[in-house]
């Protein structure tokens, strides 16, 4: 990234405690998917808001094919966020992908999360054997299929199945974001996300969790217990 970090990924600190929270939001969405829960928070905590390289907020010539293979690059500019803010330790919440980004985080350096909460948590989607991801690879290729072949029909079938068809006002506000995205970024991201598998790293992970399940769409990913 040519600009700073802090601009480009448009990094917030919002309220003035002693103590930060970072609320990092999941795929689909941008920063604006913690509108409703910032003031209970603001109250307490400095909290750090950030956009995902790939959030449509985010001017898509960030968006590095090369480097943004795997969720490796996203946890060095979560860290790198952190270190330009001089933060000391922080509480960390993370929806989806960012949950995912903050359990690595913490084991690259775990001196600066002092717990993990984590929405919706999956360390791999795809079914494997003895293992229930929740969904089969070709029920995902089906999925990368609709989203290559017509983006527009697919976000507009794809959102209310994923935040519930009954909360109009969420399906709209998921939909604004989807939409935001670059097509060809978002199908990457897909990928990305649907074929990691980061079971084998559960156990690394040294800071507290909490585990936060969602209520039951076409994407919550099974309950799963650290060990």
């Amino acid at each position: 990234m040519g600009t700073s970090i802090l601009d480009a990924l448009n990094v917030r600190v919002e309220g003035s405690g002693e103590k930060y929270l970072v609320l990092a939001h999941g795929f689909g969405t941008d920063q604006s998917a913690w509108q409703r829960v910032l003031p209970y928070f603001t109250r307490h905590y400095s909290v750090i808001l950030y956009d995902l390289v790939c959030a449509g907020s985010v001017n898509p010539d960030h968006f590095d094919y090369r480097r943004y293979t795997t969720l490796d690059a996203y946890v060095d500019d979560l860290l790198n966020i952190l270190d330009a803010l001089r933060v000391p330790r922080c509480a960390y919440v993370g929806h989806s992908i960012s949950a995912m980004i903050g359990m690595l985080a913490s084991i690259r350096r775990p001196e600066l999360f002092s717990k993990l909460i984590l929405i919706g948590a999956s360390p791999r989607f795809l079914n494997d054997k003895d293992y229930h991801g929740g969904f089969e690879q070709g029920e995902i290729e089906q999925v990368f299929s609709a989203m290559e072949a017509n983006y527009e029909a697919w976000v507009n079938g794809f959102a209310p199945l994923a935040v519930g068809a009954d909360v109009p006002a969420a399906v709209r506000e998921f939909s604004r974001t989807l939409f935001n995205m670059r097509p060809d970024i978002s199908l990457f991201v897909s990928r990305t996300v649907f074929n990691s598998d980061l079971r084998g790293i559960l156990g690394l992970v040294n800071v507290p969790v909490v585990l936060c399940k969602r209520h039951v769409t076409c994407l919550s990913p099974p309950p799963w217990q650290p060990t």
